[in-house]
């Protein structure tokens, strides 16, 4: 039976019905009965990614593992209840720096530091994870911003949208969690979809090509469906091609890589009226290409319509991992003789072929791929620089130099590592990516770009059951992403280029400062080099 539960929410006193019997969450009463949805769901219940962070008592809590049974009589504060300079203030400095991209993060970044007396900047971003920006212009806002004049945020709009492949907006209202994420703009009161767990007997409804278990509250669907808290195992990643490289030529260099999860926070979402429109999972970001075919919105609308009445379609993090693409991995050699560079190489089905990208200096590249099948999550080759990024590793290795990587639109980018103790301690980036038209916004995807490239190659992957195909790694947490203090210096030239601005500029960037961590690192030939 829900009991009534007692506290203070921003100054005012709220009594709620929850469900104590099930361990409701603070995170489940803030968004699903108040309707207080800048606390964002990345992984609930994991307790990872500090998307949730809120104050209880002036002290930051993560929310969605947080039992609101321990919330009775006590003060709760969300974003909406700082004071408004402290607001305004928070807004400016990420706006200023670049630190919110998506923004999913952002506001469980500002409510740590608007409740902790910060001694050391990494050790407080330890609790919180940021896919997008590279972590740099997150410290740059929490030291108040850089200074520099007004920025053109219509501008900054058009590179994200470029870079992040989705329309994104750049206002003061996204890092204070206003951003349009599907979720947070769904009706509370529609039933909820969520998809069918392995191996649950639930009853579901078929949509999609997908089963899903429907309920009146999101609560009740999770509990239905027997949603079970992610797990992490002790198992490492490993290349699951590396047994079917071809034959190393003399003088060549191989390379086998892992799965790699694209790690985007907000989990897939949607929501859709009967006879509407679905809402898109990419309303405020590209999520690096992860959720081109979400199936989400086809089955928010496909259910609104057989059930008649407004559906949302919620993944947990559990989901999004099961269902959602991965980067392919490849096993290949490469040589390069009298200025050819020959590729040989196997790619788990379902990428298709890598294409041989446009190569600078009078390089030429001859490329034999075969896809194979191997056990394992479905890929895509949507994701941020697949191809590209593989194809400038080989092509450098080979070279036995760094190498100007070309993406299809033109823009260029080379990178500069350098290690200390066998650990990179700075990246220097140049990039031509055409009209910058906001040199923050691009500066915040480049860091971003390089951060994601460097975890590919030292210590993302997933463990992967190499018989079934079955990922053993559910938390958000095992995903290898860097951490703060893992990250090192990475700065950005940007190089002239009288171009009109060219699309996924920063994809060269990602492909360059890979190619250049890998041969830094000596070459090795399984990926992740360094598993942290």
């Amino acid at each position: 039976m829900p009991m009534p539960m007692r506290f203070v929410l921003n100054g005012a006193s709220v009594v709620v019905d929850a469900d104590v019997e099930r361990g409701e969450s603070l995170l489940n009463v803030l968004r699903e009965r108040l309707g207080i949805v800048s606390a964002k769901d990345g992984c609930a219940p994991q307790g990872q990614c500090g998307c949730c962070t809120v104050l209880v008592d002036g002290e930051p809590r993560v929310a969605c593992v947080t039992p609101v049974a321990r919330i009775e009589g006590r003060a709760v504060t969300t974003i909406e209840g700082l004071d408004e300079s402290a607001r305004v203030n928070a807004a400016s400095a990420f706006v200023a720096s670049g630190g919110s991209q998506c923004g999913f993060c952002t506001p469980g970044i500002v409510m740590r530091f608007a409740g902790e007396r910060v001694r050391d900047v990494d050790r407080s971003l330890a609790a919180h994870l940021c896919r997008c920006t590279g972590w740099l212009t997150v410290r740059d806002a929490i030291a108040g911003g850089p200074p520099g004049g007004v920025r053109d945020l219509e501008a900054a709009g058009r590179r994200a949208a470029l870079e992040s492949g989705g329309a994104q907006r750049v206002d003061l209202d996204v890092p204070l969690g206003g951003a349009p994420f599907a979720d947070d703009t769904a009706p509370r009161d529609a039933l909820v979809a969520v998809p069918l767990p392995p191996g649950s007997t639930a009853d579901a409804v078929e949509a999609a090509g997908m089963r899903w278990v429907v309920a009146d509250s999101l609560l009740l669907a999770r509990a239905r469906a027997g949603k079970v808290q992610g797990r992490r195992t002790t198992v490492d990643p490993r290349a699951p091609l590396v047994e079917r490289m071809p034959a190393c030529p003399p003088g060549g260099v191989q390379l086998a890589t892992q799965w790699v999860e694209p790690a985007y926070l907000e989990p897939d979402a949607s929501w859709c009226a009967p006879g509407g429109e679905p809402a898109s999972p990419l309303a405020n970001a590209g999520a690096f290409g992860g959720k081109l075919h979400s199936a989400a919105p086809m089955a928010a609308r496909e259910l609104a319509d057989h059930l008649g009445r407004a559906v949302r379609v919620v993944y947990a993090r559990e989901d999004v991992v099961r269902l959602g693409p991965k980067r392919p991995p490849i096993a290949a050699v490469a040589v390069a003789r009298d200025g050819v560079v020959e590729i040989d190489g196997v790619v788990a089905r379902g990428a298709g072929e890598p294409r041989v990208w446009p190569v600078p200096a009078g390089i030429e590249v001859r490329a034999r791929w075969a896809e194979v099948d191997v056990p394992g999550p479905r890929v895509s080759a949507d994701l941020r620089a697949v191809g590209l990024a593989e194809q400038a590793l080989l092509v450098a290795g080979a070279l036995g130099r760094d190498v100007e990587v070309v993406t299809p639109s033109g823009a260029r980018a080379s990178a500069q590592v350098a290690l200390e103790r066998d650990k990179v301690t700075t990246v220097n980036v140049s990039l031509a990516p055409g009209d910058p038209l906001d040199e923050v916004a691009l500066r915040s995807y480049a860091i971003g770009a390089a951060h994601m490239a460097l975890g590919w190659v030292t210590s993302e992957g997933l463990a992967v059951d190499s018989r079934t195909g079955e990922i053993h790694d559910l938390t958000i947490r095992s995903f290898g992403v860097l951490r703060a203090a893992e990250t090192p210096q990475i700065t950005l030239t940007i190089v002239d280029d009288p171009a009109p601005a060219r699309a996924r500029s920063t994809d060269a960037v990602f492909a360059a400062v890979a190619a250049a961590t890998w041969n830094s690192l000596g070459r090795p030939i399984t990926f992740p080099a360094r598993r942290r």
